[in-house]
């Protein structure tokens, strides 16, 4: 299959002239996780970041409010994390 990448893997690629170039791997995204801390309905804690440090701060906040529901759900809209009013482009 010419021109498909795949992760780990270096493919070449031909082109008009015959000559053969190699193509870079594909990196994997890093997948992006959405940890809330929740009292009840209502979320009292709010953070994203890469799997594994959402994973350490779902731990953190198990430990430091353990009677309360902490949820680690991947994040499907690549929004950015957070942004300043008068960063954005339509601001």
């Amino acid at each position: 299959m010419a021109g498909v990448r795949r992760a780990g893997c270096t493919e070449m690629s031909g082109s008009a002239g015959g000559e053969s170039r190699p193509t870079a791997p594909v990196v994997p995204v890093a997948q992006r996780r959405h940890v809330r801390v929740w009292f009840g309905e209502h979320v009292v804690a709010d953070y994203r970041a890469e799997a594994e440090l959402a994973e350490r701060y779902a731990a953190a906040m198990s430990r430091r409010f353990a009677g309360l529901r902490v949820t680690n759900d991947p994040i499907h809209d690549p929004r950015p994390d957070q942004t300043l009013p008068g960063t954005r482009p339509q601001d």
